[in-house]
């Protein structure tokens, strides 16, 4: 074992990494998307999901505006949104327009449930906590969403 940059050492352990997308409702209408590795199961009872945003991300602005967010687990056919996702801003595009993104409404806030996700846990921010540059969005699981014919998005 030896001292080295932060960079190294997590560089050993990121692969495999699960992403997910975070939809968000946009201050002015409409929907956003994000993607995302910082998120977490943080509660069995009640169920609950924490998700870290940037401070410049548009997705944080969403979130100070709407406090309720979709966690989506994307399937493998998910991945070119994801890369889409996760390198535009919601800010300058319609993200699901862009990404053909096909829909249902959820039940909580309306915010769209891919048809495409493997699942998506529709969460109301309960409590943040600032931790540096992020904001950690914590939510508690209102409804829950499976698709069992679907393969789960892990990078490698």
């Amino acid at each position: 074992m030896t001292q080295t940059e932060l960079t190294k050492a997590y560089g050993l352990v990121h692969l495999p990494a699960k992403v997910v997308l975070a939809v968000t409702e946009k201050p002015g209408g409409g929907y956003n998307l994000i993607t995302m590795e910082w998120f977490m199961r943080t509660s069995i009872q009640p169920p609950m999901f924490a998700i870290s945003v940037g401070h410049n991300r548009y997705s944080y602005e969403c979130l100070q505006e709407h406090r309720f967010f979709n966690l989506v687990f994307p399937s493998v056919e998910m991945k070119p949104l994801c890369a889409m996702a996760g390198s535009s801003s919601g800010r300058d595009i319609d993200k699901f327009e862009k990404g053909g993104v096909e829909f249902i409404p959820g039940k909580l806030h309306k915010l769209p449930i891919p048809k495409e996700a493997v699942a998506v846990f529709e969460c109301e921010v309960v409590t943040q906590v600032r931790s540096g540059d992020h904001t950690i969005f914590v939510g508690e699981v209102r409804h829950s969403w499976a698709n069992k014919e679907k393969e789960p998005l892990v990078y490698t």
